[in-house]
């Protein structure tokens, strides 16, 4: 049949296992084009990186504070990253560092009540640009799609992987 039609699924003809790797390939440049942008909107607006936002966002959710070791656990980063990223924030006004009660050696980093105000300012802003960054992905089609993700962070690994 000449110009007979395509299939409806351009994957369809390749391993269900290339087409995964394939949606994995694509989920990480998703993920590099959008950290991109919200890097240069955080940078250019706020002058602020990615990684000082991030901390403010954990450091906002332990309102009583973070010592820097549970600040470098929450987020998966070295004791040394988290010091840099304080120091830039201490300039800035927007945390506080205390010695831990009993143990001078340990420290207990706070959002200042400057810090709390510009954070709300920013993430405020952050999930606009996030909102708009995603605006093509409907309703129906986010909570499929991260139920599934939830799903797929849930199970664990199979212990019969072909390595």
């Amino acid at each position: 049949m000449v110009g007979a039609a395509k299939s409806a699924s351009p994957g369809a003809a390749r391993p269900l296992r290339k087409q995964r790797l394939r949606l994995w390939i694509r989920l990480l440049l998703a993920r590099q084009v959008i950290e991109a942008e919200l890097r240069k909107r955080l940078r250019d607006r706020f002058d602020m990186t990615l990684p000082q936002f991030d901390v403010l966002a954990a450091l906002d959710r332990h309102p009583d504070g973070m010592t820097m070791t549970a600040l470098s656990q929450a987020l998966m980063v070295s004791n040394g990253n988290v010091t840099g990223i304080i120091d830039r924030l201490l300039v800035k006004r927007y945390v506080a560092r205390e010695s831990a009660a009993g143990d001078r050696r340990r420290f207990i980093v706070k959002l200042t009540g400057e810090g709390r105000a510009q954070f709300g300012a920013v993430a405020a802003m952050h999930e606009s640009w996030v909102d708009e960054l995603l605006s093509a992905v409907e309703m129906e089609r986010i909570e499929r799609t991260s139920a599934r993700f939830d799903k797929l962070a849930r199970t664990p690994p199979a212990h019969n992987s072909r390595a």
